[in-house]
């Protein structure tokens, strides 16, 4: 069964949220997408989910996909990790005697890394796949560059998400995906939101399963292995892919695999 619906945020920005849920569910958890995407693009990891036993909370992040603000805009990192908290406790709310879990991919791993380091002992854990903790490279002349905040740079990304060339070319027809991003949020997130969670990355002390593709073009494999390296939780874990580009879960032959990962380490910990 699911259901859609609107969910207003601090300042009554609408959020996009799908709810997916299973009979006899053990778990739920809480998706977290990345940068210029939606939550629907991850209808296979949620049919997925619910066949493991595990409720699925999805939304769209402001300014993207079905939810309200101005579209690629982000005043704040926080407001995106606030958000997302939203989506924790109404969770919570309405699976009261259910453990619950995050999977954040990509921009989305970022917030959830933030998210543990701001709100603490909220979560069963966490999973983060391909998740951007430091600094790109590409992103870095967004430091000092003075930026007008509603200046687009192009979305680069689509040739590199995935092997799966059908994955790409869903990916570069969906209306739904943007096509650029405001310098805005680019400098907040992976700038100014990238140097706060390093700052405090020694605050990080979820339960958490870290996956990565060896071959990511986009967020360097490093990130995984910072946060696992400087992360103090006791129970980490990090797996790296061989070969696997961005979307590890939409690789064809292994997205199975890495999902039947998710599961067990989930399983673990109910």
């Amino acid at each position: 069964m699911h259901t859609k619906s609107l969910v207003r945020s601090h300042d009554a920005t609408e959020l996009f949220l799908r709810r997916d849920l299973t009979d006899n569910a053990r778990a739920v958890f809480v998706l977290v997408h990345g940068l210029g995407e939606h939550c629907e693009r991850y209808d296979y990891v949620t049919e997925q989910l619910n066949a493991f036993g595990y409720n699925v909370y999805r939304f769209d992040h402001r300014g993207h996909g079905r939810s309200g603000g101005a579209r690629g805009y982000l005043a704040d990192f926080n407001e995106f990790i606030d958000d997302t908290h939203l989506m924790v406790r109404l969770a919570q709310a309405e699976n009261p005697t259910l453990p619950v879990f995050m999977l954040g991919h990509s921009m989305g791993g970022f917030i959830t890394a933030a998210y543990g380091v701001k709100y603490p002992d909220v979560l069963r854990g966490q999973v983060l796949t391909g998740p951007c903790i430091t600094l790109l490279p590409a992103f870095a002349p967004l430091r000092d560059e003075d930026i007008e905040p509603l200046d687009f740079m192009p979305n680069a990304l689509s040739d590199v998400i995935c092997r799966d060339r059908g994955v790409v070319e869903d990916y570069q027809t969906d209306h739904l995906v943007l096509m650029d991003f405001t310098k805005q949020m680019m400098k907040e997130v992976f700038v100014n939101g990238t140097d706060w969670l390093c700052a405090n990355i020694a605050h990080y002390r979820y339960p958490c399963l870290i996956m990565h593709g060896e071959a990511d073009q986009i967020v360097p494999v490093s990130n995984s292995h910072y946060l696992h390296d400087n992360g103090s939780s006791p129970d980490k874990t990090l797996k790296v892919w061989p070969e696997l580009f961005h979307e590890i879960l939409n690789e064809r032959e292994e997205k199975d695999q890495v999902l039947a990962e998710i599961r067990t380490w989930a399983d673990a910990r109910i």
